[in-house]
């Protein structure tokens, strides 16, 4: 009986010590690469969820090592709300993207409510949490689309680089417009386009090259910051 306990108490004892090794590893890994970064970019991507397209898009993010900011549309929040739960199990930050994209500037106050209200609630419903951040469709914004942000405390996100990729443009190029980002800056890509997704590896490998890391988009700032 004395021997089993003793056996007992130095298994515990090994155990704890190898848990607590692994910790420490665990948090030294982290303190590492928050230290590789020099600096955060926002990569962004609009017009989902697909149950096509978003799987795609995680697997290659995931793939390299990527975390992103997902402006979803209402509509297809409300239509595929699994896959806001895979956006948000893949570790991506998600976004109000109003319901059916339209040109808010051109709607009413009670419209514009409307777009953002029923995004924020479809979202929430999806599993994907209240979102703090909003990007109007085309980056079109006024006094009125404002105060319905301020009114659901969102703050606008519009971006500094675009990809171009909603036109059609190369894998090269995308991956120009993602080399000329610079600390705290945001570029615009979509959950569609097949360069797009075929971009990511390079993107990656350009951020890295240059010390760069994905960020979140702060709700204060609204610039990409260390992920919190």
């Amino acid at each position: 009986m004395h021997t089993s306990t003793s056996q007992s108490k130095r298994a515990l004892v090994i155990g704890l010590t190898a848990a607590m090794v692994a910790a420490a590893s665990v948090g030294n890994t982290g303190v590492a690469e928050a230290a590789a970064c020099k600096g955060y970019v926002g990569l962004t991507f609009d017009d989902g969820p697909s149950p096509t397209n978003t799987p795609r898009l995680l697997n290659a993010l995931k793939q390299n090592g990527l975390r992103a900011t997902l402006f979803n549309e209402g509509r297809y929040a409300a239509a595929y709300p699994s896959q806001v739960k895979t956006e948000v199990d893949a570790g991506m930050w998600i976004g109000n993207h109003s319901y059916t994209h339209p040109h808010l500037v051109q709607l009413s106050k009670a419209q514009v409510d409307s777009e953002i209200a029923r995004t924020q609630q479809a979202i929430a419903a999806a599993g994907g949490g209240t979102p703090k951040l909003f990007r109007p469709p085309f980056g079109g914004t006024n006094s009125t689309v404002k105060s319905v942000e301020a009114k659901y405390g969102l703050r606008e996100i519009i971006w500094d680089i675009s990809s171009g990729d909603s036109s059609g443009v190369s894998v090269d190029r995308i991956v120009q417009a993602n080399a000329n980002l610079t600390d705290g800056q945001i570029i615009l890509m979509h959950d569609g386009p097949a360069n797009t997704i075929a971009a990511i590896p390079r993107i990656a490998r350009g951020l890295a090259g240059r010390g760069l890391c994905a960020g979140m988009i702060s709700p204060q700032t609204g610039r990409a910051v260390a992920p919190s």
